[in-house]
C-alpha cells in the first residue's frame, strides 16, 4: 500500500475496530433487553411502522424495514466505495496481490455455501445456504485489534480485503438468489438512473450532489422493484469519480464522511434491530436441525476450510506467494476471523426465511458459529505474532 494511502486505510481500520467493539455492546444489550420483562414490547416496537409516504410515493414501512432497507443502503455504499479504493489504490490494483485476497474470498463464500446445502437440500431451509458465505468486516477486524499492535498491517489488509470482496459476493448473490419478484418499470428506471450516473462520471462531474440526489432516487426505484434496494448503494459507489491523482478525489471525500455514522451509527441501530430475539425456552433443541448445523458449520469449519484451502493451492501451484507478514498460522487465524459472519449473515437470513422460527434460530446460530469463530481466531492470530 502506498505511503499516500497509509492515513486512509488506518483511519478505515481504526473506525471499523471500534464501530466492532461497539456492535458487540449493541448485540448484548439488544439480546438482554429482548429477554427481560419488557422483552415483548422491545420485540413490537421493531416492527412498528412509520409512514414517511408523501405524494404519489409509497414509504410506509416498519423500522425494521426501515433500517434493513433505508440504513443498510449506506452501508452497502460504504462497501462499494472501499471496493473501489481497493482496486484503485489497495490491494486489488496489482493483480499479484490482489489473488490471493479473492481466492480466499472465493473459497470463504463456495465452502460454506456447500455445507450447508448439502445438509439442507431438498428441505424448507435451503434457501439459507448464503447465511454462512458471509463477513462481517467490522467485527472481524474488530476482534483482530485484540490481538495487539504487533499485528502485522499486511495481516490487517488482507483480512479487510477478503471481507470487502465477500460482501460483493454477498450482493450478487442477494440480487440473483433472494428476488421473488420484479416490477420491470421500476427496474428499468433505476438502471436508467444508473446509467445516468455513469455518465457524469465519465464527464468528470465532481459535484457529489449529482450523484446523491439522482442515488436517492434510484433506491427508491430498487425498492419498488422487488430488486433489493441495497443494490443501488453499490451501484452508486461505482457512479462516484475515483481519481487516484487528484488530493480532492470525491469518492475518498464520500468515504471519509461515512466512515463514523456507518461504524458508530448504522451497524449498531442494525444490531440493536436484529438481534432484537426473545431465546426459546428450548434454547438447545431450537438448533439441534440441519439448518442451524449448516450454519455453525459452514461460519466455524467451512470459513477457515475456503479461506486457507484455496490461496494454498495457487502457492503450491506457483501462481502467487504469501504477503510478508503473513504465515500460514496467521492466514489460519484469518480464516477463522472470516468466520464472523454477524451483519452481512443476519441480513440474508431476514431474506431467507419467511418463517419466523427458521429465522430466529438462523440468528441465534449465527451468533453461536461467529463467536466460536472470533475466539478461535483471535487465539491464534495472537500465537502467531508471538511465533
Amino acid at each position: 500500500m502506498s505511503n499516500k494511502f497509509f492515513d486512509l486505510f488506518k483511519g478505515f481500520f481504526d473506525s471499523e475496530k471500534v464501530g466492532g467493539v461497539l456492535l458487540l455492546f449493541c448485540t448484548v444489550i439488544s439480546l438482554s433487553i429482548a429477554n427481560s420483562p419488557i422483552g415483548e414490547s422491545y420485540v413490537q416496537l421493531m416492527h412498528t411502522r412509520v409512514d414517511l409516504s408523501f405524494a404519489n410515493a409509497s414509504l410506509n414501512y416498519s423500522i425494521e424495514q426501515w433500517v434493513n432497507d433505508g440504513l443498510m443502503a449506506i452501508f452497502f455504499l460504504m462497501v462499494g466505495l472501499e471496493v473501489e479504493r481497493e482496486i484503485y489504490v489497495g490491494e486489488l490494483s496489482d493483480i499479484k496481490k490482489a489473488i490471493l485476497p479473492v481466492a480466499a474470498a472465493v473459497g470463504g463464500m463456495v465452502v460454506p455455501s456447500l455445507i450447508h446445502f448439502i445438509l439442507n437440500k431438498g428441505t424448507p431451509s435451503q434457501a439459507g445456504f448464503a447465511i454462512p458465505m458471509a463477513t462481517d468486516i467490522a467485527f472481524a477486524l474488530g476482534v483482530l485489534a485484540l490481538a495487539g499492535n504487533k499485528i502485522p498491517t499486511s495481516v490487517k489488509v488482507f483480512l479487510a480485503a477478503l471481507a470487502i470482496i465477500d460482501d460483493i459476493g454477498a450482493i450478487v448473490v442477494i440480487a440473483f438468489f433472494y428476488t421473488k419478484t420484479i416490477f420491470f418499470m421500476y427496474l428499468l428506471v433505476a438502471l436508467a438512473i444508473f446509467c445516468l450516473l455513469l455518465t457524469f462520471n465519465r464527464m468528470r462531474v465532481t459535484n457529489l450532489v449529482f450523484y446523491l440526489l439522482p442515488g436517492l432516487l434510484m433506491w427508491y426505484c430498487f425498492l419498488q422493484s422487488g430488486v433489493h434496494a441495497t443494490l443501488s448503494g453499490v451501484l452508486l459507489a461505482f457512479a462516484v469519480p475515483f481519481n487516484k491523482k487528484d488530493e480532492k478525489n470525491v469518492s475518498l471525500r464520500l468515504q471519509h464522511f461515512l466512515h463514523r455514522p456507518v461504524a458508530f451509527i448504522i451497524i449498531p441501530v442494525f444490531a440493536l434491530v436484529n438481534t432484537a430475539i426473545i431465546l426459546p425456552r428450548n434454547f438447545i433443541e431450537s438448533i439441534v436441525n440441519t439448518n442451524s448445523a449448516g450454519i455453525i458449520l459452514g461460519l466455524f469449519v467451512g470459513k477457515v476450510a475456503g479461506i486457507v484451502s484455496f490461496p494454498y493451492l495457487l502457492i503450491k501451484a506457483g501462481k502467487a506467494t504469501l504477503q510478508e507478514g503473513i504465515s500460514l498460522q496467521s492466514l489460519t487465524g484469518i480464516g477463522f476471523l472470516g468466520g464472523i459472519g454477524f451483519t452481512m449473515s443476519m441480513f440474508i437470513s431476514n431474506l431467507a426465511f419467511d418463517n419466523h422460527d427458521l429465522m430466529i434460530t438462523s440468528k441465534l446460530s449465527i451468533l453461536i458459529g461467529s463467536a466460536l469463530s472470533a475466539v478461535t481466531g483471535l487465539l491464534i492470530v495472537k500465537r502467531s505474532v508471538k511465533t
